[in-house]
């Protein structure tokens, strides 16, 4: 994937557009800024019933003792995220493939759910990159 750069002009956005938006929420409310950015990629998936179901990646992430995992947000037909929910996956590669596959152990979900859960606590704020 290739950095590439967005001008931005948000006027007004919700939370729930966070998954598939290119702009520098530091210039929410009208402000314009321009900043290095890569779309969130996505990935379609093939729910049980056969529907599919584009979702957004987030992250991919390594759970020490279980492997990789990748969280991604499911989006309308809009590209948006109304409901603001999370899917954790297994995640691995084969070739230039993604691997996604369902978490079946309990005891292996709650760790990926703590994992990510560090992940987002870690993030740092628009304020803490400002004071950098």
């Amino acid at each position: 994937m290739s950095e590439e750069t967005y001008t931005t002009d948000i006027g007004a956005c919700k939370p729930s557009d966070c998954a598939s938006c290119t702009a520098d929420c530091s210039s929410a409310g009208g402000n314009s800024g321009t900043i290095p950015r890569v779309p969130n990629p996505t990935i379609k998936l093939t729910l049980e019933d056969d529907t599919v179901l584009e979702c957004a990646v987030l992250t991919t992430f390594p759970v020490e003792g279980f492997g990789e995992y990748i969280a991604l947000v499911p989006l309308n037909k809009d590209g948006k995220s109304p409901e603001g929910e999370t899917y954790l996956f297994r995640f691995s590669e084969e070739g230039d493939n993604p691997v996604v596959s369902n978490i079946e152990r309990e005891d292996e979900y709650m760790a990926a759910a703590e994992a990510f859960h560090d992940f987002i606590a870690n993030l740092k704020s628009e304020k803490d990159l400002e004071e950098n």
